[in-house]
Formats: structure tokens, C-alpha cells, sequence
């Protein structure tokens, strides 16, 4: 049986990898010595090169199913390590690429390509997972994952594209968290404004929650030193007030302690980018009882169990979606328990607030199937277009829901549109459609970032 609600838990002991939210593409301003920044690397994963993103969810059996952008329906399906993957033209012949533990599978016109390349040993990761971005500006994506034989597990190494054929980067460095375990998890994202990506690290040592870690971008890649932040339990980011620096959006850890996660109500919490980082003094604080936020915050909802940003209106803000899985729903006047929900709270001038926030479920009209006890919809969450209409949409895990079998897992895919999610043209696949694996195969406890 699927038991994610001591999955955080357990992470902090054995470090296992959760969803990384996908990055929004910032434009970037000036540069600190007046010229122009270069521009991130494309962040979409477009693994067959149609202009089309493609989504691809985990199972925990050890496999990713890539649904490819269309309305063709066509899924892939490919044995992966376990930790968590990332998406990213990493040798530039413009096909995204995956990047799962020391593995990367290119890109073709035809889809990812069945074999594996591994990288080469001297360049290999330890057992995080992987995260992506541009650290340096240069227009050529990178890597950051735990450093292979580290001295110490949180070390990190990073690898500088572009990438050879052959799977090697240009060069590498490593970075000293100072922890004694690996991130819990990492996000990248341009948070200083400056045409670069920043990385930002969450942290736990078994029960207690750590700081987390900001690493800024520059000419010569991640900062070697960090600045210290809130503790967190997930995070994403993005540009929620369009002045041009991203924002980090966190939830946070109650009283510091990662036991205590399961029975939290669930705490959103945003700092604003500024030109040195995350603010600590301007922020906002969302919970379901905040004006406007649909529902009601209840022990145990885990309200940001995982956070995902981008656009979704088109309005230029960007937008955050707060999965809820352990929700309680009604249906037919009876309580079910842990069905899960989504909520998308909304950016604008003032940042992220309440006002015009809306939540989805299995219940809600046309999204397909139908809540479930201990189905977890929204465990796991994931931005991109899709369907080619200039609209994010995202994609939800629900790795409790029951197919063919028990804890099969599922996967939606709800459209961005002017008014925010709709559920119409939503759609959703399971293991036994796509002919994968299915016993208990969870698929959506995780997406490639």
C-alpha cells in the first residue's frame, strides 16, 4: 500500500528524491557591468523537437512514462533510476534530453532514444537526483546532483555545458553544503534578475528540518559560499509580481520538525527576489483560510505538499499550484478521505494572494475519473505547454489511485487557459493504458523537472 505520508520522513533519513517544480523562464534584464545578460537555457522538455512540451511522471517500480505534447495521445515508456530526473537540451541539436541519476537518453525525432548513455566516471553523480539550469549565462544548460565518493554526502557537483556527445561537460566544480546528507531537495531559477540561474537547497538531518541554502549565479557559475533561508518542505519558482526577479515559494516546516509534516495543515510561503536573493523581510503567507484560497486548513491537508509555477492565465504573472493530497473530499454525501485536490493561487502586481485562487479535484466537472479515498491527487505537480496554445498546463500525480490493481498511480494533465486551469480537454493516463507496469506502480509520485 501507498503510504506517502511518511515519505518526507523517511527522505530525511534515507534521502529520497521528490518533485523538483519546473523553473520559469525569467527575460533577463542588464547585466551587473551594463551589457545584456545571455538568455537561460530553454527549460521546456521538447524531447522530439514539435514546439510541444512533454510530460514525463515516475513510478518508484523504476520506470518513466513520457506523454508526449499533442492530442495523439502517444506515450513512452523507459527503465530509469530511481532518483529524480530532469529535462534539458544538454548538447544543443535542439532535442531535450533526460538526465536520470549518471544516465542521460537524447533526444530524437522520433522521441527519447531507447538506450542509456552513462556518463563518464569522472564527471558521475552520487545517489541525488538531478536538477538543471543556467548557473553561469552562458546559454548552455547544466547539472547540479550530489557529488559521487563525496567526502561528505552533501557535497555537490556541478557539470557546465555544453555536453559532448559522449556525455562529457565542458568542465565541473563542487560545492560544500556543510550538511551531513544531501538536499532534500533543489530548485533553479534566475531569483537575482541577472540573466542567470540561482540554485536553492532544502535540507533535513533525520527528524529536524534544516536551513535551507541559497547558491547565486555569476560569470563563473554557482557561488562556492551560500546565504542561509527559511527551512523548507518544497519549493519552486517564479516571477508572481513581474518585476523581474524570481520568487521563491516554500512551504514551510511547523516548529522545524519533518515528523511533524503529516499532521501539518500546510503553510505557502513566499520571499521575493531581489538583486542579492530571496527577501526574508518581504514576504506573504498563504494557508487554506487565507481570503480568497478555496477550502479550509485542516490538520493533516499538507496544503504545498509540492509547488509548481508558470503562467497559467497569460496575464504575465506567474501563477503557483499547491498540491493538497491528503484533502478530504465529499462525495454523495460521503466523506473521502485523502482524495487530494490542487489549488492555484494567482500572481499579480502584489504578489501571490487568495483573490481569484480555484481548486480542482477528481470531483470537479470534466476532469476525468472520480475521487477516490487515499488517492493522493496532487502528490506530485509539473508545468508545461502542452498543447501548443501559449498556456502552461499542468500535470498531477495521483499515486494512490486504483486501476487494474491497487496503487497503480495516474497521471492528469489539466489545461492552462485566460481564466486560469480548466478542465476542459483535460485528460489522464494509468499504467495498464500506456502498457506499463501496474502493480503497485504508483506512477505520478514524481516528475522530471
Amino acid at each position: 500500500m501507498l503510504v506517502p505520508r511518511h515519505r518526507l520522513a523517511a527522505r530525511c533519513a534515507a534521502v529520497a528524491a521528490l518533485l523538483t517544480a519546473p523553473v520559469v523562464a525569467l527575460s533577463a534584464p542588464a547585466s551587473a557591468d551594463g551589457g545584456r545578460a545571455a538568455e537561460p537555457a530553454a527549460v521546456q522538455a521538447d524531447f522530439d523537437h514539435d514546439g510541444l512540451a512533454d510530460v514525463t511522471a515516475s513510478s518508484p517500480a523504476g520506470y518513466q512514462s513520457v506523454r508526449y505534447g499533442g492530442t495523439d495521445g502517444r506515450n513512452q515508456t523507459v527503465t530509469v533510476d530511481p532518483a529524480r530526473s530532469t529535462a534539458r537540451d544538454l548538447d544543443e541539436d535542439g532535442y531535450a534530453d533526460l538526465v536520470s541519476g549518471d544516465t542521460i537518453r537524447w533526444g530524437s525525432a522520433e522521441g527519447l532514444t531507447e538506450a542509456a548513455l552513462t556518463i563518464p566516471a569522472d564527471q558521475q553523480f552520487g545517489g541525488s537526483g538531478v536538477t538543471s539550469g543556467d548557473f553561469d549565462g552562458d546559454g548552455h544548460a547544466d547539472l547540479v546532483a550530489q557529488k559521487k565518493d563525496a567526502e561528505e554526502w552533501g557535497d555537490l557537483r556541478v557539470l557546465y555545458g555544453p555536453f559532448t556527445r559522449e556525455g562529457t561537460a565542458s568542465r565541473s566544480s563542487d560545492l560544500s553544503t556543510g550538511r551531513t546528507f544531501d538536499p532534500t531537495r533543489m530548485v533553479s531559477g534566475d531569483i537575482t534578475g541577472d540573466g542567470r540561474d540561482d540554485l536553492v537547497t532544502l535540507h533535513a538531518f533525520e527528524e529536524m528540518s534544516e536551513s535551507s541554502q541559497f547558491w547565486a549565479g555569476g560569470a563563473d557559475g554557482l557561488a562556492t559560499k551560500s546565504t542561509t533561508l527559511p527551512d523548507a518542505a518544497s519549493a519552486a519558482i517564479g516571477d508572481v509580481d513581474a518585476d523581474g526577479y524570481g520568487d521563491l515559494v516554500i512551504r514551510t516546516v511547523p516548529g522545524g520538525v519533518v515528523e511533524n509534516l503529516p499532521y501539518d495543515a500546510g503553510t505557502v510561503k513566499v520571499l521575493y527576489g531581489t538583486a542579492k536573493g530571496p527577501s526574508t523581510s518581504r514576504t506573504t503567507t498563504l494557508t487554506q483560510d487565507s481570503a480568497g484560497v478555496p477550502g479550509v486548513s485542516e490538520d493533516g491537508d499538507q496544503f504545498g505538499y509540492d509547488l509548481a509555477a508558470a503562467d497559467v492565465n497569460g496575464d504575465g504573472y506567474a501563477d503557483v499550484a499547491a498540491g493538497v493530497p491528503y484533502e478530504d473530499l465529499t462525495a454523495k454525501g460521503r466523506p473521502v478521505k485523502d482524495a487530494g485536490s490542487v489549488v492555484l493561487l494567482r500572481g499579480g502586481a502584489k504578489g501571490l494572494t487568495g483573490t481569484g485562487a480555484q481548486a480542482v479535484h477528481q470531483d470537479t466537472a470534466g476532469v476525468p475519473g472520480a475521487a477516490e479515498s487515499k488517492d493522493y491527487f496532487g502528490s506530485a505537480l509539473w508545468t508545461g505547454d502542452t498543447d501548443g496554445d501559449g498556456h502552461p498546463d499542468l500535470g498531477v500525480g495521483a499515486p494512490g489511485e486504483d486501476t487494474s490493481n491497487a496503487d497503480t498511480g495516474a497521471v492528469w494533465l489539466l489545461r492552462g487557459s485566460p481564466a486560469g486551469l480548466t478542465s476542459e480537454g483535460s485528460t489522464a493516463f494509468n499504467p495498464a493504458e500506456i502498457g506499463a507496469p501496474d502493480a503497485d506502480a504508483r506512477l505520478g509520485s514524481d516528475f522530471a523537472g
